[in-house]
C-alpha cells in the first residue's frame, strides 16, 4: 500500500501548476524507473509546456526498458496532437532502438506541423538502417526549400547526417529545380556538405547570391 501511494503522489504531481514541482517529480520517475510508469510518462509529454521537463521526461523515458517505451511511443507518434507527435519522436531518436525505424513514416517526415517535421527528420537520421539511407535522402530532399532558416537549417544537417555520398545526388538534382529557393537552399546544403565549418548563415547568403547572380558570378 505505501508504494502505491507514493506512485499515486508521483503521478499527481506530474500535472502540478509549478514547474519544479512536475521536474523534481520526473526526475524522481526516472531515477526510480519504474516500468510502470511508461503511460503516465509519455500521457505527460503530449501535454508539457515546459521545455525542461520535456527534457526530462524524455530522460526518464529513456531509463525505462526500450521493450516497454518503444510500442507505447510509436504509437503515440499517430496522435492527433502535435507536441505528443513530437516529443515521441524525440524520445525515440534518444532510445535508438532502430526497431522504432518503420514509425518515422514519411506522413511524419512531411508533417504540417513545423516542431514535429523537423524532430521527425532528426529520428529518422538517428534510427535508419543503412539500406534506406538512399530513400530517405530522396525524402528529405523532397523538402528542400521548406519553411524558415531555422527550418532549413534543420533539415540542411539531417542530410548531412547521411553522408555526402548518399546527399549529393539529391543535391544535385534540387540545384536543376525552377524555384528559386529550393536551388538556394541544395546551394547552401552542398556548402555545408563540402565545408561543415562554414557556418548556415554564410552558406545561405553565398547560396542566394549564386541563384541570384548565375555560377559564374565570380569569374
Amino acid at each position: 500500500m505505501p508504494e502505491v501511494v507514493v506512485i499515486n503522489g508521483l503521478v499527481r504531481a506530474l500535472g502540478a501548476a509549478d514547474a519544479s514541482v512536475r521536474l523534481r517529480a520526473v526526475l524522481a520517475v526516472g531515477t526510480d524507473a519504474d516500468p510502470g510508469l511508461v503511460d503516465a510518462l509519455v500521457t505527460r509529454c503530449a501535454v508539457e509546456p515546459d521545455f525542461f521537463v520535456r527534457d526530462m521526461l524524455t530522460w526518464a523515458l529513456t531509463r525505462l526498458p526500450a521493450a516497454v517505451t518503444v510500442p507505447r511511443l510509436v504509437v503515440e507518434t499517430r496522435s492527433e496532437v502535435a507536441r505528443a507527435r513530437a516529443q515521441a519522436l524525440h524520445t525515440l531518436s534518444k532510445i535508438g532502438d532502430r526497431g522504432a525505424w518503420a514509425a518515422v513514416t514519411p506522413v511524419l517526415l512531411r508533417d504540417d506541423d513545423d516542431e514535429v517535421a523537423r524532430t521527425a527528420w532528426r529520428a529518422a537520421v538517428a534510427l535508419v538502417p543503412d539500406g534506406e539511407r538512399v530513400v530517405l535522402a530522396e525524402e528529405l530532399g523532397s523538402q528542400l526549400g521548406r519553411g524558415d532558416r531555422r527550418m532549413r537549417l534543420s533539415l540542411s544537417r539531417a542530410l548531412a547526417g547521411l553522408g555526402a555520398e548518399v546527399v549529393e545526388p539529391v543535391v544535385a538534382v534540387a540545384l536543376g529545380s525552377a524555384d528559386p529557393v529550393v536551388r538556394a537552399h541544395a546551394a547552401a546544403t552542398r556548402r555545408l556538405l563540402v565545408d561543415p565549418e562554414a557556418g548556415f548563415e554564410v552558406a545561405v547568403d553565398e547560396a542566394i547570391r549564386v541563384v541570384a547572380l548565375g555560377p559564374d558570378a565570380d569569374r
